[in-house]
């Protein structure tokens, strides 16, 4: 097997290179490890794009070098500032390239209230839709996908260039001869060896959203000599409940307090708005466990308005009709508590009943006084709770994915040890490091998603050059 581009992943960044390449007259070859294609971009939302002509035929526009800023003071100038600006300069281009392979956008919004600008393009469909489209546009290319084969080996010839893979299926053993390779195989969520290695507050507790990916771009990466840069990041998702998806969203909402196996609130909960800047509160709390606690009148909100903040497929303001009876559900199986008392909370969490109702009742003073003295939360957020019964939803550290790992420059070429790039070997989407720091921006919504298509683009088109220059 012959071709000129080989790309290890079918997620959104692998079919985004692979389209990108093909549409550059290359011929290209899709290994997918997974018998479905998409990845862990099948489980996203929407997607950042700054300055894309679809904001600007809503008059509403963004500025690329003000979100260039933003990205890297967020980041404290620990990522790489020219991978950044290679994301977001491109990303309004690559939503239009979209548009025109015939994606809609359901919404564009600025995703975190009042802190805009609007650059979080939902597409109908959401990844799914994302995923089906780029299938279907590599199927018109005729890229050549073949799913349930994995890569075993990146093969790199007398000259230090990359050469194509060898791969593996039920089957039989394949080695396929390129003359340019796309690591496009996402992180490493599932590998409790890499995640205890790595990350600084793992615990066996933490619970992997997405998808339990082993990281096999990373040591493929590794063993052909590349560098790395920024393990041990997470997009993380906490404080969350493992249960149904009507009781995640609750748990994570601006209206209820969050406190901690002492009984004392730990943060402003509407960092449920910015989750991984929430996540990092919870990090510093005892065995990284935390209880939302609301009252009637607030689960009644919920039943009858709808979330504020939403989540996954519960949209802000949609009725939650079937809320109280998942309560119940979870109730019965231990991670919720449903008690008359704030008492009865205490006990379940087995605290001093004391501390918790201190820290309810000095709660209900600020909401009183509409002014949140401890942990300054936005007023139009503070609801006493003093109607019983009282609910409480137990929550641990969850994750959506991993970010980072091999080293890169602005072009998505990976680099070796010496920070040089081994030519025709490049890396895109959540297995690259240099975009994001330590903490998931959600300032810049729906940049991992935004980041995999981009690095997927403009790696598929690098990688695509790199061909025609090095003889076709």
């Amino acid at each position: 097997m012959n071709y000129d581009i080989v790309v290890i992943g079918g997620g959104g960044s692998g079919l985004a290179a692979a389209v990108a390449a093909a549409e550059k007259g290359r011929s290209v070859l899709v290994v997918e490890k997974r018998r479905n294609l998409g990845g862990d971009t099948a489980l996203a939302g929407g997607f950042f794009a700054a300055e894309s002509p679809s904001l600007k035929r809503l008059r509403n526009d963004s500025n690329r070098a003000e979100l260039i800023k933003r990205a890297m003071q967020y980041a404290h100038w620990k990522t790489d500032p020219r991978i950044v600006s290679a994301f977001i300069n491109r990303s309004g281009d690559t939503a239009e390239w979209l548009v025109n392979m015939g994606v809609k956008f359901s919404d564009i919004s600025e995703f975190i209230p009042t802190q805009g600008p609007r650059i979080f393009h939902l597409p109908r469909g959401m990844g799914v839709g994302v995923v089906k489209t780029l299938a279907g546009r590599c199927r018109a290319l005729k890229v050549q996908v073949l799913q349930g084969v994995g890569a075993k080996k990146i093969l790199i010839d007398s000259n230090g260039e990359a050469a194509g893979i060898r791969a593996v299926s039920k089957e039989k053993e394949l080695e396929i001869a390129a003359k340019s390779v796309v690591i496009a195989a996402g992180g490493y969520a599932g590998n409790k060896e890499l995640l205890r290695k790595y990350y600084p507050f793992y615990t066996e507790d933490l619970h992997a959203v997405g998808l339990p990916l082993a990281g096999d771009g990373l040591m493929l990466a590794v063993d052909v000599g590349a560098a790395t840069e920024g393990l041990g990041t997470l997009l993380l998702r906490g404080p969350y409940f493992i249960g149904a998806i009507d009781v995640v969203t609750v748990a994570m909402e601006p209206n209820t307090i969050w406190v901690n196996k002492k009984g004392e609130r730990f943060v402003d909960e509407t960092t449920g708005f910015t989750w991984p800047e929430a996540a990092n509160a919870l990090n510093r709390q005892p065995d990284k466990i935390s209880f939302t606690i609301f009252d009637d009148e607030v689960k009644r909100s919920f039943i009858e308005q709808g979330p504020i903040k939403g989540y996954a497929n519960r949209p802000p303001f949609v009725k939650m009709t079937r809320l109280e009876k998942k309560l119940e559900t979870e109730a019965a199986r231990g991670g919720v508590k449903i008690s008359e008392s704030l008492e009865g909370i205490a006990r379940w969490m087995q605290i001093n009943p004391e501390v918790l109702v201190h820290t309810i009742h000095e709660y209900n003073l600020g909401c009183d006084r509409g002014r949140d003295d401890i942990l300054l939360k936005d007023p139009r957020f503070l609801l006493p709770l003093r109607k019983p019964p009282y609910y409480a939803i137990k929550c641990h550290q969850g994750f959506l994915g991993t970010i980072g790992g091999i080293k890169i420059n602005h072009h998505m070429e990976v680099l070796n040890r010496q920070d040089l790039p081994i030519p025709g070997l490049y890396a895109v989407g959540a297995g690259a490091g240099g975009w994001e720091s330590d903490t998931y921006c959600l300032e810049l919504s729906g940049s991992a998603f935004g980041f995999a298509l981009n690095s997927g683009r403009i790696a598929g088109e690098n990688a695509a050059d790199y061909v025609s220059e090095h003889g076709s």
